[in-house]
């Protein structure tokens, strides 16, 4: 098969989604499953939802026109504030979106009015990660005015932690989301449907022993694909973390001095790399690059490592044995690797359809 290649297993999607769903349902919490990571793909799309997810999440509305286009029938919520400039599409192809900006919710409501629609809204606390939110001593001043927008229902308030500063969801700030909800019901005598707990750097806290309060959706992207937190990179117990595995060919295999000769400056990306003298090494190619990958996300294969990249090259330190020309070497993922191999158009998708039996279903560019 042509390489680079990401394989994907569907059936190990679908298992860390239904586990995660059960698990948060016997907390009173559903799964908005985020897509963002894996380009909108309808494949996997559908079987977030076969999993039981209630709701797909997505930071583009370019991939939720995709998975519209393909037939994926579910409440599709746009978790990045919408661009005042996106709003007609936003509308048209959104259920819900997180907003945080009265000027794009106003956009939001007229488009809705011309499409004869109504679309629904999570108003975003700021909680201390400082990324995107209302400030929770303004959230009231602004929900006050958004409930008088037509074509607009307040869906709900949510929080995002753990992206931008690194800030950990527990039980102070989570408290504080629910101490929130109770007081904006009781001064707009309204019930909010929808209070979104963060993404999956809350699974610790919410499925810990303490109640979760108001808390009834988080949106997971990492846990599900991944099987993995993101405070710390653990594995969740019970899921899989191998659901994804690029693959890439070796395109030369020599034995090469450890140390570069000459004058030393700044490589193509800035690194100015000067490793020990290890004497000759087995070094190795592969046809892969920055473009199309994290290299600092990748895990290499037991017994090489990874000696750094440039756009299109990634060299290994084979270790014992020179790996043969046109041979396929195989890597585990971080996040930011999937994400870019996902975005990459180079490498091609191959969704296994059937883990272990080596069925296939076509590759996707």
């Amino acid at each position: 098969m042509t390489a680079p290649r990401l394989e994907v297993s569907l059936q190990r999607i679908r298992h860390n989604a239904g586990s995660l769903v059960d698990r948060l349902g016997a907390r009173g919490i559903a799964v908005t499953a985020v897509t963002k990571a894996t380009l909108g793909s309808p494949d996997i799309a559908r079987v977030l939802l076969a999993a039981g997810a209630s709701a797909i999440g997505d930071s583009r509305i370019e991939n939720i026109e995709l998975m519209r286009r393909a037939g994926v029938v579910a409440p599709m919520v746009l978790i990045r504030s919408p661009m005042l400039s996106q709003v007609d599409r936003v509308v048209e192809h959104a259920d819900v979106s997180l907003n945080t900006e009265l000027a794009v919710m106003e956009g939001l409501s007229r488009a809705a009015r011309a499409l004869g629609r109504v679309h629904a809204v999570v108003l975003m606390v700021e909680l201390g990660d400082l990324r995107e939110g209302i400030l929770p001593v303004d959230v009231g001043g602004v929900l006050g005015q958004v409930v008088r927008l037509p074509n607009i229902v307040v869906l709900g308030i949510g929080t995002n932690l753990a992206c931008q500063s690194g800030v950990a969801p527990d039980h102070r700030n989570m408290a504080e989301l629910s101490a929130l909800v109770r007081s904006l019901e009781a001064t707009f005598d309204m019930r909010l449907a929808t209070v979104s707990g963060g993404n999956s750097a809350s699974l610790d806290w919410a499925l810990g022993g303490s109640g979760v309060g108001r808390v009834n959706d988080l949106r997971l992207g990492e846990a599900i694909l991944l099987g993995r937190e993101p405070l710390r990179r653990r594995p969740v117990d019970g899921l899989h973390t191998d659901a994804f595995t690029l693959v890439a060919e070796v395109i030369e295999s020599k034995v090469k001095p450890t140390l570069a000769w000459g004058e030393v400056n700044q490589t193509a990306f800035g690194v100015r790399a000067r490793p020990p003298d290890q004497g000759d090494t087995a070094r190795v190619i592969l046809a892969l690059g920055r473009q199309d990958v994290d290299p600092e996300g990748l895990e290499a294969p037991a017994g090489t490592t990874i000696l750094g990249a440039s756009s299109d090259h990634l060299i290994l330190d084979a270790g014992d044995a020179l790996l043969p020309v046109g041979s396929e070497v195989r890597f585990q993922l971080s996040y930011s690797a999937l994400l870019a191999a996902m975005t990459s158009p180079s490498v091609t998708k191959v969704y296994l359809t059937n883990s272990g039996t080596g069925q296939r279903d076509r590759p996707i560019r």
